[in-house]
């Protein structure tokens, strides 16, 4: 459907959300960005007194932006993506695209960075972690995921063969081939194989079914029941789709993997804010300290531009940037 063809047909805010949500789906957005796009349209409704967006002005989106940063203080990321939710809203929805937005006082992005963990802190954190939770954070270090990059794979993306793993859809509806670390084929292969048994389990209940991306279930109506298109850490409960009325098996919850692990590093005495991401950092850092270039760390986790995959320099173990101090040299110390 044309942006604005059915704008008279939006006359409530439940119909504005539905449209944000299928003007999303038609441009294969991810659910997630669908979910944030209408919690800032919401917001944005309801911090204009309920009006329809359409009888609000450019210089209304600038203040309840501003306001964002100035009353709020929200993060840039935060401001950065309301702005991008409602610029889909006007031009995408609406068919009343926002051309010009001056004056908006923008949150400050502060310069941080990463907290990475030692080697020891790693061990330390995973003596404190059970399956599966144990098999997800294994993964994200050794194979430096994002957590939903882990809680959303699937069967056919593991290639024990080539010894690596491929992230679907991942940040930026990205692709990319990371590593499957060969410590961790052993466990992963039996996890496979229990997974073969309540999946066939599940099928002899009439049950197996899982969501797949865009019209592939209806191209090809057998796939969302294939082992091959299985989630590798699935939820102990199916859910029936309002939609379509399917039951269907949903993947493991990221919340109980970012609990877990945030527990886990709790009780480890980890004198570091832990989580999931922190896993993540100390992959590419610890990668970057036995001697792997930049290049091919920016590949593995699948950064845009290498200058974000450069931040790691800073928090090498031999001191930012792994440059040696002048004391230490001159105390003779290694």
């Amino acid at each position: 459907m044309v942006p604005g063809e059915r704008e008279s047909e939006l006359n409530t805010p439940r119909a504005i959300f539905e449209a944000i949500e299928e003007q999303v789906r038609m441009r294969r957005g991810s659910p997630r960005t669908a979910e944030a796009y209408v919690a800032w349209a919401r917001r944005f409704i309801e911090a204009s007194g309920r009006k329809h967006p359409r009888a609000l002005e450019p210089s209304d989106v600038v203040a309840f932006l501003s306001g964002l940063a100035t009353k709020e203080q929200v993060s840039a990321s935060t401001q950065n993506q309301a702005l991008a939710a409602l610029l889909f809203l006007y031009k995408d929805v609406l068919g009343r695209p926002l051309d010009f937005l001056h004056g908006i006082v923008h949150a400050q992005r502060p310069k941080r960075l990463p907290v990475v963990l030692s080697r020891d802190e790693v061990r330390a954190l995973f003596a404190q972690l059970e399956d599966p939770w144990l098999l997800m954070a294994k993964l994200l270090y050794g194979a430096g995921l994002r957590l939903m990059e882990c809680a959303t794979l699937r069967i056919k993306d593991l290639d024990f063969a080539r010894h690596q793993l491929t992230v679907r859809r991942g940040k930026g509806a990205k692709d990319r081939v990371t590593l499957l670390p060969a410590s961790l084929e052993s466990a992963l292969r039996d996890h496979v194989e229990s997974r073969r048994v309540e999946h066939e389990r599940d099928l002899a209940r009439g049950l197996g079914a899982v969501d797949v991306p865009f019209a592939l279930g209806r191209k090809f109506p057998n796939a969302p029941c294939e082992f091959r298109w299985q989630w590798v850490f699935p939820a102990s409960r199916c859910y029936t789709n309002s939609s379509t009325g399917k039951v269907l098996r949903h993947h493991l919850h990221e919340t109980g993997l970012q609990r877990a692990v945030r527990q886990a590093g709790l009780v480890a005495n980890i004198e570091k804010p832990v989580s999931c991401h922190t896993l993540r950092h100390s992959f590419a850092t610890h990668l970057l300290e036995s001697g792997t270039d930049l290049r091919t760390i920016q590949k593995l986790l699948g950064h845009h531009d290498v200058r974000t995959t450069m931040i790691y320099t800073h928090v090498l173990n031999a001191g930012p940037f792994g440059v040696l101090s002048p004391l230490d040299a001159l105390l003779g110390k290694d």
